[in-house]
């Protein structure tokens, strides 16, 4: 079962909202400082020349050099962490930064530790409802690719979340499991397609999502977004079910005209785009009847996995049980 946090399905009821921007303060401020101190005191600064520089009274200096501050250990111990405070310790030092740049140094490890970073890791931990939910809230800026990026992480989200949900779907997941992706506007090759790690599997009839969704999770998913967009640079998303009558029939009545193609795996991207092309169009539901320990596999594309999950669903809902 999805382990995302689905309103009305009780999970994190009671439990209180902790801000990102809390962690910040309450556990990478204070190691930040701490790992300050000590690279300006070993660079001969005095403890009033780093309450100084740091904003601080020299009893908090002092406190920071004995080791009388918690820290986070997972921030310390980062390599971005320790480069970005040696070299503002070295600036300091020799005189080449100042406050203002020094704080942007640290703004950008912030900005990195939140983008699925350290701070997500210790706010899973300290608001368990996150988990499951490739929560990426934090991202920053305006960028096109950012936006894109979040935008497609989201529908597969949604997508795995609605299969998972949907009544009787479990009966159409193939033995190797099934898939869901998205792939961003002018994708390249299978790093710009997210989908599921690992893949959903039907367990005793219901669907498990094992992982949250990431980029360059699923070849064959993403052999046939890319080809799909090849043809139609729209149709970006899709899943893939077991390739039953009653499921083609399904598509069939719904004006659907599915399109079979070789279950080999050689080449297979470049031959559904050749089929594509030799269409038209892509179709939203394409097939095969399997081969030589190659289970039959059907895929349902959409504009984005969200839509091939709806139609996915609907279609599972006009065929029912595929025996």
């Amino acid at each position: 079962m999805y382990n995302g946090l689905i309103p009305g399905d009780g999970e994190g009821v009671g439990m209180a909202l902790r801000l990102p921007s809390e962690i910040v303060v309450e556990r990478f401020l204070p190691t930040a400082r701490a790992m300050l101190s000590a690279e300006l005191s070993d660079r001969g600064f005095t403890q009033a020349e780093i309450a100084d520089r740091l904003g601080l009274t020299q009893a908090a200096v002092s406190k920071y050099l004995r080791g009388d501050v918690a820290v986070e250990e997972r921030f310390r111990e980062d390599e971005r962490m320790r480069s970005t405070v040696e070299a503002i310790a070295d600036g300091f030092a020799d005189g080449s930064m100042d406050g203002y740049e020094a704080l942007a140094e640290l703004l950008e490890v912030v900005r990195v530790f939140e983008d699925r970073g350290p701070i997500c890791a210790v706010h899973e931990e300290e608001m368990p409802a996150l988990a499951g939910m490739g929560c990426d809230l934090c991202v920053r800026g305006s960028d096109d690719a950012v936006r894109a990026e979040r935008a497609a992480l989201e529908s597969v989200r949604r997508a795995a979340r609605r299969i998972s949900t949907a009544t009787g779907m479990a009966d159409h997941v193939p033995n190797v499991g099934t898939n869901v992706g998205t792939a961003v506007p002018d994708a390249d090759d299978e790093t710009d397609i997210a989908a599921v790690p690992g893949r959903l599997q039907a367990v005793n009839g219901r669907i498990m999502v094992p992982a949250d969704p990431e980029f360059g999770a699923s070849q064959r998913v993403a052999g046939t977004v890319l080809a799909a967009m090849a043809v139609d640079s729209g149709v970006r998303g899709a899943l893939n079910l077991a390739t039953s009558e009653a499921l083609l029939d399904a598509a069939r009545e719904r004006g659907i005209d599915p399109l079979q193609f070789d279950a080999a795996y050689e080449n297979r991207g470049e031959r559904l785009r050749e089929l594509f092309h030799e269409r038209g169009a892509v179709p939203r539901v394409v097939y095969h009847e399997g081969a030589f320990g190659i289970e039959p596999v059907c895929h349902v594309l959409g504009e984005t996995a969200t839509d091939a999950a709806a139609l996915a669903v609907d279609l599972v809902a006009t065929a029912g049980h595929p025996g």
